[in-house]
């Protein structure tokens, strides 16, 4: 692609824009050597990675990738041996717990607010998990150096501290060096208090010269004073002399001083081979948060700009939905839709100057540009673009005095370059074409031009003045009249583009309005050709019968929006009413069940006391008697019984299943029961199930297929093993007080118990503390095999002393 065109169509600003979206200069660097791609799969990916950061981004609201730093040459310098100064090793330091954090958020851990039980928490967060396999698959790419990253942290304090835990060598030598600061300031104070020497100081302090402890002579008491003379004041009457008595003790401190320096020097050497082990690792994690930091910023740019990713064809064709220029004002912008490639291949947008004619077309090639460079647009949903090989723009004047170019040989010299090289497809986009020159051999070689191009099969998309131009619209099956609309009352443009209607210029109607006297006006169309006021008065009465059909749609729109909202509020209150219906007769019909369920319980001992107090004077007639009053309470019980509907087909049942057949294996929803079908019925929807020993008549609504479930060769013993888990293993554990080998030991054996058992989620109990037996537990469960997910507890459950375990 021709990158003479990019700054033409203004893509500098919007690249400028999408750098101060990076968090490093490294991500800055991918996006200032950022063009756009030709390929279709390219384009593809890039706009799939820019619709993942967006969607992260509107979920958590901030990714934290600062703190990442450009640290290849430090490694590279650490990798052939080279030790790395304190603030590098920070700064690899910091990029390592940037990565860290990445890798944690984004590899799978993207948490989402759920509400309800934690298998539905589970679920959803699952499915949430593989919405972003792009960054996701980045994430888990990146190596992690927790050890590494810690060591550097706790060995160094700032750019220019080593800690004192960074060693015991350097712990042992900094107490040392203390202890010898402190002798040698109490032996010099001893000096600078003694009346002794008190009139031979100019003054009683204690200084330091390099790293030489001294005391202020007066010049004149030099000789009264031994010792070694570092400096003396700029007027001469100081000297600064290190006594004899502490010459020792300095050399001393200075001896402990440079074992100081090469015990850092050591640990800087040591901590520099520790990088050089992982140097690769690192380069290729320096290249991936690169592509991170890129990928987020075209996500904070999408945000910004209210944009969507356009929606992506091979068919040479565009759709931008409500477009609004990206370099434009968002508050006062108006949107445009703008298509190409479905009807037409060519576009011709006319209309007065200053009417948006200019910014309609550079949105249109701004627009492909940032869709082949992986960025949304700011349009509305429902847009769509096509990859082209090469975008084409002549916009302005680049009228060159020093090549003597007027203002039509610099728009003819680029127009001929693009002619040279035009394919079936590029997108040609030309302001003002023919302009700057006679209007009438101008209007026939923009003419020619734009047959040169459509004949090349090329998109494109002109503006124009001339009269000739829309006629051209007119009678070609494959071009389009466009125009930008002017409001005659207000003397002003509405910026609003109208596609299938050539526009006017509108300068007699401007004049008038504007004062100038009808002769004038009379005399100025008298030199006009009679087609070209035929055209005129055309366009006149098509604007007038367009502006009376879009006020007809006005109303007619929002008449429907009326009537539909009319059906809304009928439709919900017509819900309500038959769900209150139905929740009203069935909470009868259970309130009388139970009524008459009580009265049946009440009857059957009474019946049951009359039998065993007669039971030895019963007659026929007493029995059939009690045997009637039996049915005729068990026939009222059936008609107040619930229906089986009601009681296993769910409020909200899934898709209904098809086709069942005998043998197949089913699961009975709101029963959470297994069952085999014996036999099924299309017509009714209705399958004869078998639960254990009973058979039950169910609709289709309330069976779900499941996969037939392979047959057991469970041992007598094993059955007997597992009746006796399923009794005794509780769903909690309890590791408070273990540590943490014994805590593992446990664990184990219950999750074997409980696996056995059959539970699907377990508790583990292992308390706050200091969180070491937490984390140990943790780690270990992420290699269990019984382990199908791990979560902490919620606010009833134990909170963060509890993990919850969902069993395999």
């Amino acid at each position: 692609m021709d990158k003479q065109f990019y700054n033409v169509l203004e893509l500098d600003k919007i690249i400028e824009q999408l750098k101060m979206k990076a968090s490093s200069e490294l991500g800055k660097s991918i996006i200032e050597n950022l063009e756009p791609f030709s390929s279709y799969g390219e384009v593809e990916m890039a706009l799939k990675e820019t619709t993942e950061a967006q969607s992260i981004l509107i979920k958590r609201g901030h990714i934290p990738i600062q703190g990442i730093h450009n640290i290849i040459d430090k490694v590279k310098r650490a990798d052939i041996g080279a030790t790395i100064d304190a603030k590098s090793l920070l700064q690899i330091a910091d990029t390592m717990r940037t990565t860290r954090i990445l890798s944690n958020i984004l590899s799978g851990d993207i948490k989402v607010e759920t509400f309800g039980n934690a298998e539905t928490a589970i679920e959803e967060e699952q499915d949430d998990i593989d919405k972003y396999p792009i960054i996701q698959s980045l994430a888990r790419s990146l190596y992690i150096h927790k050890d590494l990253e810690e060591e550097i942290f706790n060995a160094i304090v700032s750019e220019i501290e080593i800690s004192d835990s960074a060693s015991s060598d350097l712990r042992s030598t900094r107490r040392r060096i203390i202890q010898k600061n402190q002798s040698i300031r109490s032996k010099l104070n001893s000096i600078i208090s003694s009346t002794t020497y008190q009139k031979y100081l100019q003054d009683s302090i204690i200084s330091m010269r390099g790293d030489r402890f001294v005391v202020p002579v007066k010049a004149e008491y030099r000789s009264m004073v031994s010792g070694i003379i570092h400096d003396q004041s700029s007027s001469g009457a100081t000297l600064f002399i290190e006594p004899m008595s502490i010459v020792e003790m300095n050399n001393d401190l200075r001896q402990l001083k440079l074992e100081e320096a090469e015990e850092i020097e050591r640990i800087l050497a040591e901590l520099s081979a520790m990088v050089a082990e992982v140097s690769r690792e690192l380069i290729s994690n320096q290249e991936i948060l690169s592509k991170l930091d890129f990928i987020f910023a075209k996500g904070k740019l999408s945000l910004e700009m209210k944009a969507v990713e356009a929606k992506l064809n091979r068919d040479k064709k565009f759709r931008i939905v409500n477009g609004r220029h990206p370099l434009l004002d968002k508050s006062s912008v108006v949107a445009n839709t703008v298509y190409l490639g479905e009807d037409f291949t060519t576009l011709l947008i006319t209309g007065p100057n200053t009417g948006g004619k200019t910014v309609t077309i550079k949105m249109v090639g701004i627009f492909a540009l940032m869709t082949q460079c992986g960025l949304h647009i700011p349009a509305d949903y429902g847009s769509s673009m096509c990859v082209f090989d090469n975008i084409f723009a002549d916009i302005g004047d680049d009228q060159s005095i020093e090549q003597s170019l007027s203002t039509f040989s610099s728009h003819m010299t680029r127009i001929v370059d693009i002619l040279d090289n035009v394919t079936e497809n590029s997108l040609v986009i030309f302001d003002e074409l023919g302009a700057g020159t006679d209007p009438e051999e101008g209007a026939a070689l923009a003419i020619a031009i734009l047959e040169d191009i459509r004949m090349a099969g090329a998109s494109c998309i002109a503006t124009t003045h001339y009269s000739e131009l829309k006629k051209y619209a007119l009678a070609k099956p494959d071009v389009e009249n466009a125009a930008v609309e002017f409001d005659m009352e207000e003397l002003s443009p509405t910026y609003r583009l109208l596609i299938g209607v050539p526009g006017k210029s509108n300068a007699f109607e401007i004049s008038r309005k504007l004062g100038l006297q009808n002769h004038i006006i009379d005399r100025a169309k008298d030199f006009l050709t009679s087609d070209n006021i035929e055209l005129e008065d055309v366009l006149q009465n098509v604007e007038k019968s367009r502006l009376k059909t879009e006020e007809e749609l006005r109303r007619a729109e929002k008449m429907r929006e009326e009537v539909e909202n009319i059906r809304n509020e009928y439709n919900i209150k017509m819900e309500k009413m038959q769900t209150s219906r139905d929740k009203m007769l069935e909470n009868a019909r259970s309130e009388a069940f139970s009524i008459i369920r009580q009265a049946k319980d009440s009857t059957d001992n009474m019946i049951k006391e009359l039998k065993e107090i007669e039971k030895q004077r019963a007659s026929k007639d007493k029995d059939r008697r009690i045997e009637k009053i039996r049915k005729e309470i068990s026939e009222s019980m059936g008609k107040l019984q619930p229906s089986v509907e009601s009681m296993v087909v769910p409020k909200y049942a899934s898709k209904e299943i098809k086709n069942l057949k005998a043998g197949e294996d089913v699961d009975i929803i709101t029963l959470r029961q297994e069952g085999t079908v014996i036999s099924a019925d299309d017509k009714k929807k209705e399958a004869l199930v078998q639960v254990g020993i009973m058979k039950m008549n169910l609709p289709y609504k309330s069976l779900k297929r499941i996969e037939k479930k392979e047959q057991s060769n469970v041992t007598r013993t094993t059955r007997k093993i597992i009746r006796s888990k399923s009794g005794n293993v509780k769903r909690e554990v309890d590791l408070r007080g273990m540590n943490l080998e014994e805590a593992i030991m446990k664990v184990e054996k219950y999750l074997d118990d409980a696996c056995m058992a059959g539970h699907d989620e377990v508790t583990i109990i292992h308390g706050i503390g200091t969180g070491v037996l937490k984390k140990g537990i943790s780690e270990w469960l992420k290699t269990n095999p019984h382990v199908k997910s791990m979560r902490e507890g919620k606010y009833g459950e134990g909170g963060i002393g509890v993990t919850i375990v969902t069993v395999k």
